[in-house]
């Protein structure tokens, strides 16, 4: 039997701030549109208090940035930088280009072609994002991405260094010191400073997922990666003060960020309030991670594993913490998440910042259909076809002569029927 022992805010309070975000974003978009560099300025100093006179850092500042960063913040970066370079290149080397001969005379083959610019988006506000630099900026990158512009915002009136060496040490081209929407809009739309991109990446709180979702199309996007979701998934092997950690250690990201504990264990489910309520007494980021808790925790008990994998899968969680006797079975067997952290040893924490896995994951059930950022997202697989002997034409002509008839396409008819009468006649002279 599955028991919700603590639900979160309501479908209908969820829809009532979807709608206000749409329509603030809605807003946004259309001045950047019709305003350009003017309205970027304006929502930067609106929403940031931010107006340099270039938001484009020069290669001046970011070389003074670099250098006011004491040297173990720097070897840090390049270490999480050689895991995550390390892994996207094995990903990368999976992706081959084939050419295949399919009948004789018929060749059939695909290429895997970089986007040519990407617009990266690194989030601030209250924390520096300084991974979100490697999981989008280095990623592009060992795609082969050409042009890689970066854009994250100022952390109270400042400009966040160690953001900054990340992400000119991931290889950004240009790096834009501008947050939120109008981030977002600038770089997918263009203004007279800023050419506009072929794609946008990179996760955000909901106003910047919002301005992707409604950008789709006029721009690629790599996924919908709104507030950070977190589902730990426990049994009695484990304890409540660790699952406790857990879903605090990703609540803490803002107060719209879903927390969620699943578990087979009746011990830590009616111990996990009290424990929560107790690490928060001491955790200097309660005052967000405690209203995350509040509105959007949620406590849920089964029986059984299949029940916990079951309603795992129906929560399709961006991140999945699995702390049970055998973890590999939710490998096995559940089929949406964004990342799966096998084990106690494992934590989400580790994915987040260093381990060499992409953290941009998809949020609100999207890993239902899609997985997280890698260097696939930045890569086209595109098709190409050759005939090389007439036979071939000549005979491919003919069943695709009787098939656009079968639909009434009289004009692929002909195309098909032209190559038909041209080739049939070399072929049989």
């Amino acid at each position: 039997m599955i028991r919700y022992l603590k639900k979160g805010i309501s479908a209908d309070e969820q829809f009532a701030a979807d709608e206000r975000v749409r329509s603030t974003v809605d807003d946004i978009l259309r001045d950047v549109a019709e305003n350009g560099d003017t309205a970027v300025r304006s929502y930067s100093e609106r929403f940031d208090q931010w107006s340099p006179l270039s938001f484009k850092l020069s290669d001046g500042q970011i070389e003074s940035i670099i250098d006011s960063l004491p040297d173990h913040v720097i070897s840090d970066i390049r270490f999480a930088q050689s895991q995550i370079r390390n892994f996207a290149e094995k990903q990368k080397g999976a992706l081959l280009d084939i050419e295949v001969e399919t009948l004789p005379g018929v060749f059939l083959g695909h290429k895997n072609i970089p986007v040519n610019s990407v617009g990266c988006y690194v989030p601030g506000g209250r924390y520096p994002m300084v991974a979100s630099a490697h999981m989008s900026v280095l990623t592009a990158k060992v795609a082969g991405v050409g042009k890689v512009i970066a854009c994250t915002p100022p952390i109270e009136g400042d400009i966040p260094a160690a953001t900054v060496a990340a992400m000119h040490l991931a290889g950004a081209d240009d790096i834009y010191i501008v947050g939120g929407v109008q981030a977002i809009a600038m770089m997918a739309l263009g203004t007279d400073s800023v050419d506009s991109v072929d794609m946008i990446v990179g996760p955000g709180n909901a106003y910047v997922a919002e301005a992707k979702r409604q950008l789709f199309g006029r721009v690629g996007i790599d996924l919908l990666a709104g507030p950070t979701e977190t589902l730990v998934i426990a049994d009695d092997s484990t304890d409540v003060a660790t699952c406790a950690t857990d879903l605090l250690g990703q609540a803490e990201h803002g107060p719209t960020s879903p927390a969620v504990l699943l578990t087979t264990s009746h011990e830590i489910a009616d111990k996990i309030e009290g424990e929560i309520q107790k690490q928060l007494t001491t955790l200097p980021t309660a005052d967000i991670a405690a209203i995350s808790w509040r509105d959007y925790g949620q406590v849920i008990l089964c029986d059984t594993e299949e029940e916990l994998i079951k309603v795992a899968d129906e929560i399709a969680s961006e991140h999945v913490q699995v702390m049970t006797r055998n973890p590999r079975r939710f490998l096995d067997e559940m089929t949406n998440y964004g990342a799966l952290f096998l084990g106690e040893r494992t934590n989400v924490a580790y994915g987040d910042k260093v381990i060499g896995t992409n953290h941009t994951l998809p949020t609100r059930k999207s890993a239902r259909y899609t997985g997280g950022l890698w260097v696939g997202k930045f890569i086209k697989t595109c098709t190409y076809q050759e005939i090389r002997t007439p036979e071939a034409s000549a005979r491919i002509g003919e069943y695709c002569s009787r098939l656009c008839a079968l639909e009434n396409f009289w004009g692929h008819k002909k195309q098909a029927d032209i190559r038909v009468e041209k080739y049939s006649e070399i072929a049989g002279s």
